[in-house]
């Protein structure tokens, strides 16, 4: 059997509901995001039923692949614009988050020619270093910015987080972001009613009652699928965390050396393992490897079990001291990080069975 992603969309449904309801409570709207999902219709859709109103997606396919399969908008373009795709995102995307003049100037152009409306976000970096404006002069990149727009309307600012430098969401960088739409405001005496400054890394914020008020609007994808929060090392007591099981078959079943015999180098991967002497170890093979997932970074549900390294097509698993007995043949099951949901939810060779 191909490996099995055990989808469970009642659990998916809850935690957009529990995530949606904090937020709502402290004027935040949520744009539930589907990216790493593959835009997936059939989360998409329990998502709409748990009462979200923008799915936040960050490739043009999966929007397409969500309206072709009835999913209605309206849809959030997450990623800055490629030029080339700006055509198909203003017609099928009713936000885009953008950081650049060139590309707004753009969407302007084709918001013009196919006389649609659609409301443009400008990311700010606030320290980060991912996408947008520098905090140092977002103002007057974004002022310049106002001036551009006549079909397209700037409605808002936003930030991102946590992806790329690891950088939490703070009360002060949240309140950055809030004084550059402030002034910005002053300046265009125009109103930007969107401050998009969270995502799963700013939920705590939130639960603590520490978010400045004036952010209303948080991206959120890994909190309501997994029930965890990477950037803050953290699971989410309040989530459901196995709303998605992975499985895979026992191929090889062999006791072996803890540690490989004769000179080594580095694996397929350009990588050098490490190894610890722990003496003779019970291993399964599975037939799950990195083309399927991250395999370090899955969660064993038999408690005791450790994955040990994996190539391409096998993942190792020491199993020693599991309590249960395994056999060829049999199966092994596992919780995932945000980065093996990714690979696993774009692998064609894992089947995605919904629960």
């Amino acid at each position: 059997m191909r490996p099995r992603l055990y989808v469970d969309l009642s659990k998916v449904q809850a935690n957009a509901q529990r995530v949606l309801e904090l937020l709502s409570k402290h004027g935040i709207e949520l744009v539930a995001v589907t990216k790493v999902t593959l835009g997936d219709p059939k989360i998409a859709t329990v998502l709409r039923e748990a009462g979200v109103r923008i799915i936040g997606e960050s490739r043009i396919q999966n929007v397409e692949r969500l309206i072709s399969n009835g999913v209605t908008g309206p849809f959030m373009m997450l990623r800055i614009p490629q030029l080339s795709e700006i055509d198909r995102i203003v017609s099928l995307c009713d936000y885009v988050l953008v950081s650049e003049l060139d590309v707004l100037g753009r969407i302007e152009e084709f918001c013009r020619e196919k006389r649609r409306r659609v409301k443009l976000i400008y990311m700010v970096d606030v320290g980060d270093l991912r996408e947008g404006a520098w905090y140092e002069n977002a103002v007057e990149e974004i002022v310049e910015a106002v001036k551009l727009c006549d079909w397209a309307e700037l409605c808002g600012v936003g930030t991102n987080l946590g992806c790329y430098g690891g950088v939490l969401a703070s009360e002060e960088n949240m309140r950055m972001l809030l004084n550059i739409r402030d002034n910005v405001e002053k300046l265009t005496k125009k109103s930007f009613p969107i401050v998009s400054g969270g995502n799963t890394s700013a939920l705590k914020l939130v639960e603590e009652s520490r978010l400045p008020w004036g952010v209303n609007q948080f991206r959120v994808g890994e909190a309501i699928y997994l029930g965890t929060d990477v950037t803050n090392n953290r699971e989410i007591s309040w989530l459901e965390r196995d709303a998605f099981i992975l499985e895979a078959e026992v191929i090889e079943l062999k006791s072996k050396p803890s540690v490989p015999v004769g000179e080594t180098g580095f694996d397929a991967f350009g990588r050098r393992p490490n190894f610890v002497n722990r003496g003779w170890r019970l291993r399964a093979i599975l037939a799950l490897g990195e083309q399927d997932t991250v395999p370090s970074q899955l969660k064993p549900l038999d408690g005791k079990a450790e994955v040990i390294h994996a190539s391409s097509d096998h993942t190792i698993v020491d199993i020693s001291d599991v309590d249960r007995s395994i056999c060829v043949g049999d199966t092994m099951k596992f919780r995932l990080t945000y980065a093996a949901l990714l690979r696993a939810m774009t692998c064609p060779h894992v089947e995605k069975v919904y629960v």
